[in-house]
């Protein structure tokens, strides 16, 4: 990035942003916009002002207009997908070939095509948010509660735009606080709808503030009709703690993923193949995805055993880093990387069956542990790997962190999926998919355990 601080708000024009001369310098500086609380109260109440407007929208319009954007980003002659990629990779800490694959895999959830189906698995007759439709005991709609007011953690890009694009299906005017690391898309989003689709456009506001400035978010709470938080347990907390107890509240908060590799998976002509996607995995985002996995278990009893299984991982990390590398670690998350590295040397040389492997100046690094727990430990595409002799013990293994699973990637598991399926669901894990896909669920997928669009809706019933 190049020239002035980005701008890190995104307002309609029928408000005006008091220009501040506020600036967050560091890898990618952001200009601030100079409001205090009493402009976010009003900026809340002008975007209830434009609800009506989208109430009587047909919501397959909405569609339309948010899937003609999701589009620019991914057509390479698209000026707006190239200031996308020229700003990620210094305002998410990405390298640029990851930067490009990481928006090619989060648009492709915002074409009309996808978020038709999304609309369609939420509401199989997406007309209740038009009207009131038939249901299976009467008359139904799925109505907006009002404002949405989406408060984002920065550490994926496009997080922020996915949680934008939610709450407009479902008709409410929208108020993104996106995290530091994920202002640029959500701007940039706005923008082009502001441009291609300005009754849209007007019922969006983005707008960023540091975490010390707590009386904007207050300001913000108070006028919502439905709250969507993102972020470490503590963050989540504190929003819903103050959050009016009338208005609707939907936590994402802190999650963690692992995989399961059967020995299927390990004979000699599929380990490279497992290998390469776990790795693929693990690389995505540099580890900071709540998708990401962290451990891997490991069923003995096949062709390769755990160890290696581990250097043909390191060999995919190591071929992966030529093509995506890894990004810009901070200075705690550098040296918690290193810290963490020598402790499983130090195991190592003491005779206790670890083995690493580390990409030296680039972060990938693998532990072959015999004892690994599952403990997330930092970024930079880090993973344990731990044996076991059952798949089936996995879910015993992991449910110490039931409150917190979210995805688990598996493969070479065969006949028995459905069963360790089972088995997963019951200890807390939502998501059960193969290693390929686990770096971008579906816009459908039920996050967290629950529907991205019918959590944000009240639903009214019409008897009769």
């Amino acid at each position: 990035m190049t020239g002035s601080p980005f701008d890190a708000w995104y307002v309609p024009g029928w408000v005006e942003p008091p220009a501040g001369p506020d600036r967050l310098q560091g890898p990618f500086p952001l200009r601030l916009p100079g409001g205090d609380a009493e402009w976010v109260r009003k900026l809340v109440i002008g975007l209830h002002e434009r609800r009506e407007t989208l109430l009587r929208r047909p919501v397959v319009s909405i569609v339309s207009a948010l899937g003609s954007v999701g589009a620019r980003l991914l057509d390479p002659e698209d000026l707006l997908r190239a200031e996308a990629l020229d700003l990620l990779p210094g305002s998410a800490g990405l390298s640029a070939p990851m930067a490009a694959a990481v928006l090619d895999g989060m648009a492709s959830d915002w074409t009309t095509d996808r978020l038709t189906g999304l609309l369609t698995a939420e509401f199989p007759d997406p007309d209740v948010l038009d009207a009131f439709a038939r249901g299976r005991h009467g008359r139904l709609r799925a109505m907006s509660p009002g404002v949405c007011v989406q408060i984002v953690a920065g550490s994926v890009p496009g997080v922020g735009v996915t949680a934008l694009v939610r709450s407009l299906l479902t008709k409410a005017p929208t108020l993104l606080k996106p995290g530091r690391g994920d202002v640029v898309l959500p701007v940039l989003f706005a923008r082009a709808l502001m441009e291609s689709d300005p009754d849209l456009g007007k019922a969006v506001a983005v707008v960023y503030w540091p975490r010390a400035q707590a009386e904007l978010e207050a300001a913000a709470l108070r006028g919502a009709g439905v709250v969507v938080a993102y972020g470490g347990d503590e963050a989540v907390r504190s929003v819903r703690d103050r959050t009016p107890v009338s208005v609707q509240f939907v936590p994402y908060h802190h999650r963690v993923s692992f995989g399961v590799v059967g020995r299927d998976a390990l004979a000699p002509a599929r380990i490279h193949r497992t290998a390469s996607e776990a790795a693929g995995a693990v690389a995505f985002f540099d580890q900071r995805g709540c998708v990401s996995p962290h451990v891997l278990y490991v069923e003995e009893g096949g062709h390769h055993d755990a160890e290696d299984f581990g250097r043909a991982l390191a060999s995919a990390l190591a071929i992966l880093e030529s093509n995506l590398p890894g990004g810009r670690l901070e200075s705690g998350e550098g040296a918690r990387l290193q810290q963490e590295r020598g402790s499983a040397e130090l195991r190592a040389a003491a005779g206790l069956g670890v083995v690493v492997f580390h990409g030296g100046a680039a972060s990938w690094t693998v532990v072959c542990d015999p004892e690994a727990d599952f403990e997330p430990l930092c970024t930079g595409r880090f993973v344990r790997l731990r044996s076991v002799s059952d798949v089936r013990q996995v879910p015993s293994l992991v449910s110490p962190l039931a409150g917190h699973l979210q995805t688990a990637g598996v493969a070479g598991c065969g006949g028995r999926l459905t069963g360790l399926a089972e088995e997963l669901a019951r200890v807390g894990v939502t998501r059960v998919a193969a290693l390929p896909d686990v770096p971008f669920p579906p816009p459908w997928w039920h996050h967290d355990g629950s529907g991205p669009l019918t959590s944000l809706v009240r639903w009214v019933d019409l008897a009769g």
